[in-house]
């Protein structure tokens, strides 16, 4: 069964402020894990550094066999896909000609996946000729997280996909998480909202530098008590 495994992580910005501190966890499977915590408690340094985007001061990740470590940027690459909350797109361009760019070096067809694939499931062929200047939020979203599996990650890191998104858009989104998983791949998502949290398989929560396993109980008055 594939694991993927965050071992010692550690990042620093100066010798005073410890962002993270040995975070460690492992994800299997057809899981999602979820990563709560505070505004500026270090959720999105995490997952930059998981996504290779920023450099740790020591520790490894590991997919299946392979390991690298994680004080590189540019480095030997894992299946990771990552959607940051800041849109990757190009505004100029419309929904059609940004997939085109991420796809060309893709392992997976634009068409069929446009057809019948991930990108059907994510709605994106409703709003193609769109300009990213000219579309909501939610379309962004659905457009970034299409564009993130052009190279068929086995693992997929989220940055609060479902902020300001409306019903039908999270609905969407929820479909395709539910199949991707299916697949046997792993998503690893940030998030403050209750739909999100509860559709995890575990939880931890980013405190004061450390990462610990968390049990949500639905009371969410007494997750933010916790933050």
């Amino acid at each position: 069964m594939s694991t993927f495994t965050v071992t010692g992580i550690r990042k620093s910005f100066s010798r005073k402020k410890h962002i993270l501190e040995d975070i460690s966890l492992q994800a299997d499977a057809g899981e999602c894990i979820g990563i709560l915590g505070a505004n500026g408690c270090g959720k999105s340094t995490l997952l930059s550094i998981l996504a290779g985007t920023l450099s740790a001061d020591s520790g490894t990740i590991t997919y299946e066999e392979a390991s690298i470590s994680a004080k590189k940027t540019n480095r030997s690459p894992l299946p990771i896909g990552y959607v940051p909350q800041e849109s990757p797109l190009i505004p100029e361009l419309n929904a059609y000609d940004n997939l085109r760019l991420w796809y060309c070096d893709g392992k997976l067809s634009l068409e069929r996946e446009l057809e019948s694939g991930f990108l059907s499931l994510l709605g994106i062929p409703d709003f193609l000729s769109v300009p990213v200047k000219k579309m909501s939020g939610g379309m962004k979203k659905r457009l970034s997280i299409g564009c993130c599996i052009a190279t068929a990650p086995k693992v997929l890191l989220l940055d609060e996909p479902g902020a300001a998104l409306d019903l039908v858009c999270k609905e969407q989104i929820e479909q395709y998480f539910k199949k991707y998983l299916s697949s046997g791949n792993i998503i690893l998502i940030a998030t403050h909202e209750e739909r999100e949290i509860a559709f995890c398989n575990r939880l931890y929560l980013l405190k004061n530098g450390t990462l610990s396993p968390f049990s949500y109980s639905g009371d969410i008055h007494e997750l933010t008590k916790k933050l």
